[in-house]
C-alpha cells in the first residue's frame, strides 16, 4: 500500500469523515472500490480508530471553557494511576493531557448553564487523588486554526 496514498486518505478523512468512497477515490486517484478497500485496511490496521460528530459550541450549550493545570503531590506510578482512574468519571472534563513542564496534567473543562467553576473546582477537581495545586485559565475566545 502506498504510504503517500494512505497519508492523503487519512488527511482527507481527518478533515471530513463524511467523504464517500467515490469522493475519496477522486481526490487520491483511485476508483471508489479501491478507496473503500484502503479505508477498510486503515481501520483494520488501527490507523483509523473511529468516526465522530464534532459538535459546535452552540450544540453543546455554549459552555465556558477553562484550561486547568493540575500538579500532583508526586509523580509515582500509583499517584498518577489513581488520578487518571478518577478523572475519566468527571463529566465536565472533556480532555486530560499528561504534560511535561511545571504542571503534571492539563484539563480541558467545559462549564455549562447551571454549573459554576467554583463548584466543580471545590467539589470535583480539588478532591481528585494526589492533587496539590490547580491553576485555572479561562478561555476568552477560541481562534480556529483548522
Amino acid at each position: 500500500m502506498s504510504v503517500t496514498i494512505e497519508r492523503r486518505i487519512l488527511d482527507l478523512l481527518a478533515a471530513n469523515s463524511d467523504l464517500t468512497s467515490a469522493e475519496l477515490g477522486d481526490a487520491v486517484g483511485l476508483s471508489a472500490s479501491a478507496a473503500h478497500r484502503r479505508v477498510a485496511q486503515l481501520r483494520e490496521s488501527g490507523a483509523i480508530t473511529g468516526y465522530r460528530a464534532v459538535l459546535s459550541r452552540a450544540a453543546r450549550g455554549d459552555p465556558s471553557i477553562v484550561l486547568v493545570n493540575v500538579t500532583l503531590r508526586d509523580q509515582r506510578k500509583e499517584t498518577m494511576a489513581a488520578f487518571e482512574t478518577e478523572i475519566v468519571d468527571c463529566p465536565q472534563v472533556v480532555q486530560c493531557f499528561l504534560m511535561s513542564g511545571e504542571a503534571d496534567y492539563m484539563l480541558h473543562v467545559e462549564i455549562r448553564d447551571g454549573e459554576t467553576f467554583e463548584r466543580i473546582h471545590r467539589e470535583t477537581l480539588s478532591q481528585l487523588p494526589g492533587v496539590t495545586r490547580l491553576a485555572s485559565h479561562f478561555v476568552i475566545r477560541e481562534v480556529v486554526t483548522r
